[in-house]
């Protein structure tokens, strides 16, 4: 059996799994607003709080990321028995995640502030992300309906540091 999460680690995802959602809801304003700037038009009111929602929600995602991955630095998984062709595939995209979610915040934060064209690359970084949730949804229904493991619960009921559970009186 693996070990589960902390509430904290816990409580990152799903807050990450909340925003993503959010930036591909509001991305295409960013679009609308630069469009209509360019044509010399005002941009819709509309358009425009999105467009803020999402810089600042892309900010958060950016920083509770690496909240994330401090945390999984400190405390990494402890793996028990062997690792299966699945277990490696699972280490590989979450791993991929930190990295395509960090660099995502990365580059919408140099687009928005720094260089504008950029923001191809970060358009192509969404779609990989959106395809890596896809697969991430995939095996977590594949684990709850069909395996009928523990892998989800793990992401909803949070265990002790295993550390702790080595103390004395423990």
């Amino acid at each position: 059996m693996k070990r589960g999460y902390s509430l904290t680690q816990i409580g990152l995802h799903w807050l990450i799994a909340v925003l993503v959602p959010i930036q591909y809801l509001t991305g295409g304003s960013i679009e609308r607003t630069h469009h209509a700037v360019h044509m010399g038009m005002a941009p819709v009111a509309w358009d425009i709080v999105q467009h803020h929602i999402h810089n600042y929600a892309g900010i958060a995602v950016g920083l509770l990321m690496g909240a994330r991955l401090t945390l999984r630095l400190m405390r990494p998984p402890v793996q028990v028995g062997t690792e299966t062709a699945a277990d490696k595939i699972a280490r590989l995209l979450h791993h991929g995640f930190y990295v395509a979610i960090l660099a995502q915040a990365a580059m919408g934060v140099i687009a928005s502030y720094v260089w504008f064209g950029i923001a191809p690359i970060h358009v192509i970084g969404s779609r990989i992300i959106l395809a890596m949730v896809a697969l991430h949804l995939f095996a977590a229904t594949w684990h709850t309906f069909v395996v009928r493991d523990d892998t989800v619960d793990r992401m909803i009921f949070p265990r002790p540091n295993p550390s702790a559970e080595n103390l004395p009186g423990n």
